[in-house]
């Protein structure tokens, strides 16, 4: 991290065992690490305070075994922001550090770049920023009516203010095959930045209207008059949500060394 930077950041990788798609999902081997520990190793090129924040022993204790810290947390959070929640304050309590903002990293993609970690820095760092985002603008031809990879709509600020797995907007006068060249998409990355006191603040928000609509909680956030600033990616995210995932990364891994 750079000394100049006024903030205090850390790096919480929310990581659980008992996925109904993928169980013991962050034990998985890619190459000769589990993947937590790749996840791991790439934040930690980044920001100097990582840790894991996990609901299981086993995670727990391999994470430890790599020379790596982890908390323990509970096993009844709903999301990994709530993950990250409870480990931020029990990492601040533990070690007297304050923590200004906090970098939610999937623990499912092994592939992240420290350069879109440090995006999601800059806007803090450059500005006032509660939470921020990471955006891939979709190239002309690309499928965007998957709703497994959620869309972001923003304004001229680069906030974002409406998040959808529908294909938004919608464009009225042209074919859907088209729409990707008439109009620029944005897909959204999961890597989050949030200040601390305002991720403390959103686990507290009961869930939204449009959350439970769409099953996205950045809608909660924006529903609540919650600004998240958004940087632009111009790499893929890579995540392993199931088995087949991790055979397809096991090709990659030897690209990525």
């Amino acid at each position: 991290m750079n000394k100049d930077q006024q903030c205090q950041f850390a790096g919480i990788i929310p990581a659980r065992y008992a996925s109904s798609r993928f169980p013991g999902k962050p034990l998985a081997m890619i190459g000769n690490k589990p993947m937590v520990q790749r996840v791991y190793e790439q934040a930690s090129k980044m920001v100097d305070i990582v840790y894991v924040a996990t609901d299981d022993k086993r995670i727990y204790d391999r994470v430890l075994s790599f020379g790596g810290k982890a908390i323990m947390t509970s096993p009844d959070h709903m999301s990994g922001t709530d993950r990250c929640a409870e480990a931020v304050t029990a990492i601040m309590e533990n070690t007297g550090k304050l923590i200004d903002v906090v970098i939610n990293i999937q623990g499912d993609e092994p592939f992240i770049k420290p350069e879109q970690i440090e995006l999601i820095m800059k806007c803090f760092t450059a500005g006032k920023a509660d939470i921020a985002t990471l955006v891939r603008k979709c190239e002309p031809g690309e499928d965007i009516f998957n709703p497994n990879q959620p869309k972001v709509i923003l304004n001229s600020e680069g906030d974002a203010i409406y998040f959808s797995r529908a294909a938004i907007p919608y464009i009225r006068d042209a074919e859907k095959s088209d729409w990707s060249k008439k109009h620029v998409f944005y897909k959204h990355i999961g890597l989050y930045g949030y200040r601390s006191e305002i991720l403390k603040k959103i686990t507290l928000l009961p869930r939204s209207p449009l959350e439970i609509t769409e099953s996205l909680e950045q809608n909660r956030w924006i529903e609540n008059n919650i600004c998240i600033k958004t940087a632009v990616t111009l790499w893929e995210s890579i995540g392993i949500d199931t088995p087949d995932d991790l055979e397809r990364a096991k090709v990659l891994i030897d690209h990525f060394n």
